[in-house]
């Protein structure tokens, strides 16, 4: 079960809960090893993390002792049945602290869904084996520089060769891009393009024909490793198809409508994050003989900020039950608060650094990582004028 291996102390009253009888006690306990995780670990290192730039190896090996690389896992396997509420409970914590860290986490997220989502019982053993027992990280490549996130335009192809296919084409920008072991991708197999064209494969590291990009120095997010994967003439075996030929769209889908309330959720968290420093350096900064948050025009931005963040996490976890429930809006629901959480942590992170004033522009303080961060969640995953047009589409059933 997750907590088998925990080595963090539940608290008496929340571990009187089954997990396994109930959702509710599991997901309150996932989210007290989360929040103590990244209080206790993560915050720590965040600024360091940001700093040199470089992947933290360290937090792997952290996160896949307390379960946190393999929730959206079976059972079986030390996750939740694809719980993805507890997903984004670990995901908005992480992230209240450190953008990098929980990107880490969300990345692992997306490259596992589609082995979770199409993947068969031989399939997810070894994959999965290979994540809960050896921290394998795992990247989702599915867009493409010259067709975007549109998966029916997609360059890269599959080509089936007797018992093997092979891959042409680039994925660019993708998380753990050089560190997986293990490639959630999609091409099309079939003639033609559109939806019945599409196939999802799992492309491990090492297969012949794989080679990666020059890592992508960033603005923000600055721990986490992107770079584009190259496959000439990449030979993988046919036991690495998810799924039949065809269904690549339907497993993308529902990878993508997962995704988009992950992202939010990560928002959520960096702006949460940003608040809770402001509010605290509100409260000891003296000016005029008095704390600033005595003023009305600070107290008002914060007010203002909170709000912000709590509308955005409802509407993410409105979502999340939505998309859990398989009901038909779930697609529309999942844009609109990946949209709206991720342009709310932009203002919100932005208004941090303007109540520290010139404090909040120096790398002394965290707002300015913070901000930094947030801006890509406006743009990874689509980009938020993707995501309207999404919403537009499913208003007018385009």
């Amino acid at each position: 079960m997750f907590f088998s291996n925990l080595s963090i102390h539940i608290p008496p009253d929340l571990a009187k809960e089954s997990p396994m009888k109930d959702l509710e006690g599991e997901r309150q306990m996932i989210k007290e090893v989360a929040i103590k995780t990244a209080q206790k670990v993560v915050k720590p290192k965040a600024e360091e993390i940001d700093v040199k730039g470089e992947f933290p190896w360290d937090l792997v090996d952290t996160f896949g002792k307390q379960g946190l690389l393999s929730v959206l896992l079976p059972e079986e396997f030390g996750g939740t049945n694809g719980d993805l509420t507890s997903f984004c409970m670990v995901v908005e914590e992480i992230a209240k602290v450190s953008g990098s860290a929980s990107l880490l986490i969300l990345a692992q997220g997306m490259g596992t869904l589609p082995i979770l989502i199409g993947g068969g019982p031989a399939q997810q053993e070894r994959y999965f084996n290979l994540i809960s027992e050896e921290n394998t990280l795992a990247g989702l490549a599915y867009h493409e520089a010259e067709t975007g996130p549109d998966l029916h335009s997609l360059q890269t192809r599959a080509e089936r060769q007797g018992k093997e296919y092979v891959l042409q084409g680039r994925k660019p920008f993708v998380t753990h891009g050089t560190l997986a072991g293990l490639y959630s991708v999609f091409a099309t197999t079939g003639a033609g393009r559109g939806p019945r064209s599409l196939s999802a494969f799992v492309v491990e590291k090492g297969a012949p024909g794989l080679s990666f990009g020059k890592p992508i120095g960033m603005l923000g997010m600055r721990g986490s490793v992107t770079a584009d994967l190259i496959f000439e003439d990449c030979r993988i075996p046919m036991e690495s198809r998810l799924g039949e030929e065809g269904e690549g769209w339907e497993i993308a889908q529902k990878t993508f409508s997962r995704s988009g309330t992950a992202s939010g959720a990560q928002a959520v968290g960096i702006a949460q994050g940003a608040i809770d420093f402001a509010m605290g350096y509100a409260q000891e900064r003296v000016q005029f003989g008095k704390p600033i948050s005595s003023f009305q025009a600070v107290r008002f931005m914060l007010a203002e900020m909170m709000t912000q963040v709590e509308a955005a996490r409802s509407l993410v976890y409105k979502a999340v039950t939505h998309v859990e429930s398989g009901l038909d809006d779930a697609g529309k629901l999942s844009a609109m608060a990946k949209s709206y959480a991720s342009d709310m942590a932009m203002r919100v992170t932005t208004d941090a650094v303007q109540i520290l004033g010139g404090y909040g522009y120096m790398r002394d303080y965290p707002v300015e990582r913070m901000m930094r961060d947030a801006k890509v969640t406006q743009i990874f995953g689509g980009t938020n004028q993707l995501q309207r047009k999404m919403v537009a589409n499913h208003l007018f059933r385009v």
